[in-house]
This record gives structure tokens, sequence and C-alpha cells, in this order.
């Protein structure tokens, strides 16, 4: 199921917006930071789980290689560069 078809109060940018950031998990905020498109067959959020679970947490994902980044699907530069920016 796609995010768009969530209801609002529990799609991430729309919960940041109403409640803050504190509001949201990591993989919430992870998946605003990507941009929240996910990939195919694959929510934003269930991507950033992934991510997550991958790299043990939020602060290890930020400062990983960049090159190991680059290799996880869905991230790409735009998302390793926003990742950094953050």
């Amino acid at each position: 199921m796609s995010i768009k078809d969530w209801p609002a109060e529990e799609r991430p940018r729309e919960k940041l917006l109403a409640h803050g950031a504190g509001a949201l998990s990591p993989a919430e905020l992870l998946a605003v930071l990507l941009g929240g498109s996910g990939c195919r067959g694959v929510d934003a959020v269930a991507m950033a789980r992934g991510l997550l679970h991958r790299y043990g947490s939020l602060r290890a994902l930020l400062s990983a290689d960049r090159r190991r980044c680059l290799r996880e699907r869905g991230i790409g530069e735009a998302g390793y560069c926003r990742l950094q920016a953050a």
C-alpha cells in the first residue's frame, strides 16, 4: 500500500507538520529525509525500516561510507546528499 493511501494523520510528512519531528519514529524521519517515494513495491517507511535494521541506527546510517550507501536500493546520489545535509 502506498503512503498516499494511508490515513492522513499516519503519513510521516503530515504527522511532522501537525505534531513536530519528535512525533515521528526514526523510520518515519528517514522516509521524510529520503523524499517519501520508496522503491517499487516498497513504501518509503518500509524501506527506511530496512535501512535502519541493516545499519543498526539512524546515526550509523548517516555516518556510513558513501559507496556503501549508494549501493542501497532507494538512496541514490540525491538521497545520499539529503542524508549528509541532515
